[in-house]
């Protein structure tokens, strides 16, 4: 589905990761978001700079660490200050009657007992900065691939609607 066809609508979900710092490609994923009316979005980690929180405008965003981010003092600090949550390295959301999980994928024993355990309708993760999607009993789970060091740069969208997941291209 082309990102130009989407309904906006705030069940519209937006999942990124693996920013790692990068404010071109930030900026564009945030237009993008923003003009197809998502309504919250996830970063699964890999922030990267404390200017990347400043830079989701759109609506509430929500954040978890990645193995690069390193001393987090100063991006939970950011995230704080742009008016943000962090939810450290495992966030969890109920969005329209949803019960959501995220985190950054590098530790594969926890998205395991995400993806496996049934307590999620929907489980988002990062670090291999490849988009892709499957579901596991009754989860959806996606990764949106990356906005750097990536063949394509991509983000996510899940319809929490339909649990309908979309990968939409950021060139």
């Amino acid at each position: 589905m082309e990102a130009r066809r989407m309904n906006a609508g705030t069940s519209l979900l937006g999942v990124v990761s693996d920013t790692h710092g990068h404010f071109g490609n930030t900026i564009k994923a945030v237009e993008m978001l923003a003009s197809l009316g998502v309504g919250t979005t996830l970063h699964c980690g890999d922030i990267g700079s404390p200017v990347i929180p400043g830079l989701f405008t759109q609506g509430p965003t929500h954040f978890v660490f990645g193995n690069t981010d390193g001393d987090s003092r100063d991006l939970r600090q950011a995230i704080r200050e742009a008016g943000h949550t962090c939810h450290d390295r495992f966030g969890t959301l109920k969005i329209h009657g949803r019960r959501i999980a995220w985190l950054h994928g590098d530790a594969a024993d926890r998205l395991a007992d995400a993806e496996l355990s049934g307590d999620w309708d929907v489980v988002c993760y990062g670090h291999s900065h490849v988009f892709e999607h499957h579901v596991v009993g009754k989860t959806l789970v996606m990764n949106p691939g990356a906005l750097v060091r990536a063949r394509r740069h991509s983000i996510g969208v899940i319809d929490l609607n339909e649990l309908q997941a979309t990968l939409i291209d950021i060139v």
